[in-house]
């Protein structure tokens, strides 16, 4: 049934890394909003002035959302149009969205999501892997649960996908090897769209080695293949 109502609550995704990666309707979406809520103003900034956008900012993100979700949403009721963007990417994808996403919902408001960049699809077809059925586990708990977790993804048969921070990489791709062995293939992206952009496919032991000896950095998507039935 198609909805006549008009919509609030627009999220839209931006580029990964670059700046080219946009639509011309989330440029048009952005240009006709009331407000844009962003995770970072300044990160933000920086594509909203390439794009000549002009229009007022507010922060959205992990540590003021609950503070502030229900006078947005008050205001969606009244009336203003706005547009959700996260630092990079679809926010609600291990980005905030997922509140605001779900008040809109309770409240009857109406969300448009037109499509746009995601890291992980991307770095599941460059990876070579069956890409017909995955799982997305965005980033593993640091702490507590973690090995359990693990445990219960060493029996996964379908492709894994996962996101990591430089500084974590090697820690991980070592647990990895332990919980779901060193000859698994998988397949490690970075820098995605950017000039310096690197994927590295092969087995566990073959993708650590050559993080071993390499400074690393950027943002970081591993996929991982499922167990073999």
């Amino acid at each position: 049934m198609h909805s006549t109502k008009k919509t609030a609550l627009y999220i839209i995704a931006t580029p990964i890394g670059n700046l080219g990666d946009i639509t011309f309707r989330a440029i048009e979406i952005l240009n006709s909003v009331d407000l844009i809520l962003a995770e970072d103003t300044r990160t933000s900034g920086v594509l909203l002035k390439h794009y000549n956008i002009s229009k007022p900012l507010q922060s959205f993100h992990n540590f003021n959302e609950h503070k502030i979700l229900a006078d947005l949403v008050e205001r969606l009721k009244k009336g203003e149009q706005m547009a959700l963007i996260s630092d990079a990417g679809t926010p609600g994808i291990s980005d905030p969205g997922f509140l605001i996403a779900r008040a809109c919902v309770h409240a009857g408001l109406k969300i448009e999501c037109p499509p746009g960049p995601t890291a992980f699809i991307p770095a599941l077809i460059k990876s070579g892997l069956p890409s017909d059925r995955f799982i997305f586990e965005g980033f593993l708990p640091l702490k507590k649960g973690r090995q359990t977790h693990l445990r219960k993804l060493a029996t996964e048969e379908r492709t894994m996908i996962f996101y990591e921070s430089p500084h974590r990489l090697k820690k991980t791709l070592h647990q990895f090897q332990e919980y779901f062995g060193a000859d698994r293939q998988g397949s490690v992206s970075r820098e995605l769209t950017k000039m310096f952009e690197e994927t590295v496919n092969g087995t566990l032991t073959e993708i650590l080695s050559h993080f071993q000896s390499t400074e690393i950095k950027g943002e970081i998507v591993i996929v991982i293949a499922g167990k073999e039935r």
